[in-house]
Parts: structure tokens; sequence; C-alpha cells
């Protein structure tokens, strides 16, 4: 994957992040209330049981000479010293502080704390308990309960004290929320896998579109044939339609570039026939200008050709086949010299292009190198990448000095006036090359003589 695709959003992973974003918000979401409620429940368990026992406390106290006497509770934890459970019958000094009556055993001789607004808060809601939170004999943390109560037999009210250790409250909480917390991770992975699993099964379609679109435009498919879902099957359809559309157009530019040719070769042809019947210094310029017009119309009608070809659904051309080929016809054309062609390419190296164009490539770089060669031509054809493939010729020639490289490049330039030859072999493969967005390189063979490389598009085995 390129540095640009890495950038671009993803649908998919759009998709994923939106819904695991709302999944795991709602999951932390209920998984907090679910605490709440949790921790709510238990300290109501609570706080009903210290009102049954301020209840019962209440139901048998009495009053004997304005003085409250509580009941003989059977409460097993209020008697045991420190156990967590305890109880108090307290009154207000004129100061507004408590001052205890009677309180429990297990208060041994400690006192139950009382808020410090506690008048305060009974004056603001009359006939209302209190709750709140304390600190116990033991530094243990208390869940108390405060109500003001009145009786026959004294004129001054006095209050009755209730209060339990909630460590065990609290534990149970902490041990619930780490057992809901493992419970909703184990939920939340499930979900992630489900939302990508979701994702990918949705998307399918999509991905299975745009595989089958890279295999009509490589040249392994010729049309999109694959059925797919009614949301994708108009695009389908639309890329089928498409696909009809430029080898139509491809199909015409063609058909115009051989009129063309055609329609011009024929008149230069006679013109250059007239001029070599007439000799003289006329005919002679009429001779050259006309090879001059030759050379451009086949210059100019290859490169229009190659581009219409390029443009259109890609081709494969077997480079093991088209080298084969072209051995076997170089060491017939050249057995005058016994000129030897060894050459290797992979079974499934495919060039991503019409047969016509490899051939005149390859044909072009072989027959320089068997011209200028002593006896051996070398050619290598690879892979260079996914989409990339790398042809190389070398000869055991003289080479081509450094300073002369760039100008055998040139259309019509040829370093010997006296081999045969019209001088653009080179020509025809850098402008083919650059055609399929491909680029020619020279340098010097292990062999001796010339190494000429070309780039070109590769397509998939």
């Amino acid at each position: 994957m390129t540095e640009r695709a890495r950038r671009q959003p993803s649908l998919a992973r759009r998709l994923v992040l939106l819904a695991l974003g709302w999944s795991l918000a709602a999951l932390v979401v209920t998984a907090v209330v679910f605490a709440l409620l949790f921790q709510e429940a238990a300290i109501r368990r609570l706080d009903q049981n210290l009102a049954d026992l301020s209840t019962n406390l209440l139901a048998g106290s009495t009053v004997e000479d304005s003085q409250v006497v509580a009941p003989p509770l059977t409460d097993e934890r209020a008697l045991r010293t420190y156990s967590g459970r305890y109880w108090e019958i307290a009154e207000f000094t004129p100061d507004g502080k408590v001052r205890p009556i009677v309180r429990s055993n297990s208060l041994f001789d400690s006192e139950l704390p009382a808020p410090a607004d506690l008048l305060a808060r009974f004056k603001a809601q009359p006939g209302r308990h209190v709750s709140y939170a304390a600190r116990g004999p033991q530094n243990e943390p208390l869940r108390g309960r405060a109500q003001q109560n009145y009786m026959p037999g004294r004129k001054a009210p006095f209050i009755i004290l209730a209060a339990e250790d909630r460590s065990s409250i609290d534990r149970d909480v902490r041990d619930f929320i780490a057992a809901t917390a493992a419970a909703f991770v184990l939920l939340g992975a499930g979900l992630m896998a489900a939302v990508v699993i979701q994702v990918r099964v949705g998307l399918r379609p999509l991905f299975d579109l745009r595989n089958e679109v890279a295999a009509v435009r490589r040249g392994k498919a010729e049309r999109l044939a694959d059925t797919y879902p009614s949301e994708l099957m108009p695009l389908a359809e639309e890329l089928n339609a498409l696909v009809a559309h430029n080898q139509e157009v491809v199909e015409r530019q063609r058909t115009h570039v051989g009129n063309l040719a055609h329609a011009l070769k024929t008149p230069i042809s006679v013109m250059m026939a007239e001029a070599s019947q007439q000799p003289g210094p006329l005919a002679e310029v009429v001779s050259r200008q006309a090879q001059t017009m030759q050379q451009q119309v086949d210059h100019h009608l290859r490169r229009a050709r190659a581009a219409a070809r390029n443009t259109g659904v890609g081709e494969r051309t077997s480079m093991a086949e088209v080298l084969d080929e072209l051995a076997r016809t170089m060491e017939r054309i050249f057995s005058g010299k016994g000129v030897q062609v060894d050459w290797d390419a992979p079974e499934d190296l495919f060039f991503l292009g019409e047969r016509q164009d490899l051939l005149e490539i390859a044909g072009n770089a072989m027959e320089n190198a068997g011209k200028w060669c002593r006896r051996r031509v070398r050619v290598r054809a690879d892979a260079a990448g996914p989409n990339r493939m790398l042809l190389v010729v070398e000869d055991d020639g003289a080479g081509l000095p450094l300073d002369r490289r760039e100008e055998v490049l040139r259309r019509g330039a040829r370093l010997d006036e006296t081999a045969p030859g019209s001088g653009l072999g080179l020509s025809i493969i850098d402008e083919l090359a650059r055609a399929y967005g491909g680029a020619i390189t020279l340098g010097d063979s292990t062999m001796g003589g010339l190494r000429l490389e070309v780039a070109l598009p590769r397509a998939e085995a």
C-alpha cells in the first residue's frame, strides 16, 4: 500500500470506529449505571436494617423519672464489643451538642459520633430521620441514622442513633464493579470482533468489485461478470458500459490510424518512385524529403497507435514467447556472422500491452545488438516490482562511448553511416517505452559491449 493510500480515509475504518465508539460508550455508561444501582440497593438495605433497629428501640423504650430507659434487646451484634452494629439514645445539650443517655454494649466505652449540624438538620426537616456517614470506634466506616422522638413523661425530645459498619457493603460493591468490568470488557471485545466481522462481510462486495475492476484493467478479464447486491449492481453496469465505450474508442482510433497510414504512404511511395525514375537535382531533393516524410509518418503513427493502445483495457503478452520467437529470427538474420542469442525470461512474466508493440521494442533492441556484436547477444527479462519489469539486452561488441549515448536516441541518428539501417531503432524503443510510461537506459555490458535496459509495465500472471 502506498503512502498516499494510507493517508486516504477508509470507509471500513470509519464504520468500525463509529460502531465501536457508540458501543463502547454505551457499555461504559451501562456499567457505571449498574454499579451505582447496586451500591444504591445495598445502602437502602442497610438503611432499612438501621430503621428496623431504631423502630425496635423506640417501641421498647420507656420513660422513668423523665429519663429514657432502653429495652433489653437481644441483637447479638449489638451486645458484642466493637461488632460493627451500634446504637445510642441521646439528647441535645443547651449548646446543641449530643449527649448520650444509654448506649449499646458494642460501643463499650466509646460514643457513637453524630453530625455536628444534627440539630439544625432536624429543625430544617421536622419529623424526618437523618442519614450520615461517620467513623466507628475502630475507625471503620459507618452508615448512621438519627431520629428525634418524643414520649409521654418527658418534655425534652431524645435522639435514637443507629449505625452499622459499611465495610462489607463497600467490599461487595467493589467486587461487583470488578466482576461487571470484567464481563463488560469481554462483552466489549466480542462486540469489537462482531463489528469488524460485520463491516468486513458487509463491505465484501465492494472489495470484490475493486478486485474485478483491477482484473479488467490488467487484462485478466474483459468485463465485470460477478453478481452484486442491488445497491452496487448499477455501478457495475455503468463500469461495464465505460469499459465497452473505451474499447470502442480505442478500436476507432486504431482504424483511423490505419486509414491515415495507407492514405499518406501511398502518395509518398508514388513521389519516391517518380523521383527515382527522373534523375536530377530536383529528383534528389524530392526523394530525400519524401524519405524524411516517410520517417515522420512512421514515427507519429507509431506513437499514436501506442498511446491509443495504452489508454484501453490492458492486454497481456508473454515475454518468454516473444523472446523465443525473436531469438530464432535474429539467429537466422545474422547467420552470416554466426550470432548466438542467449535469452531468459520467467514463464509467468507478462508485458501489460500489445504483442506488436513488444515485438517492436524487443526486436529493435535485439536487432541493434545483433548488428554491432561480435558473436553473442544476451537478453534477460525479469520482474522489477509488482507492476514493473525490465528488459535487458547486451552484446559483446565494441560498446558505445558515454558522450554518444544521448545522441543515438534522437530520431534518425546513426553512429556509422556505412552501416545499413535508418537510425530509427533505438528511437522507436524510446518512443514506445515512453508511451507505456517506461524508460530506456544505456550502459556498459559485462560482456564488453552496450547494455540496453528498458523499463516496461508488467501484467499480473
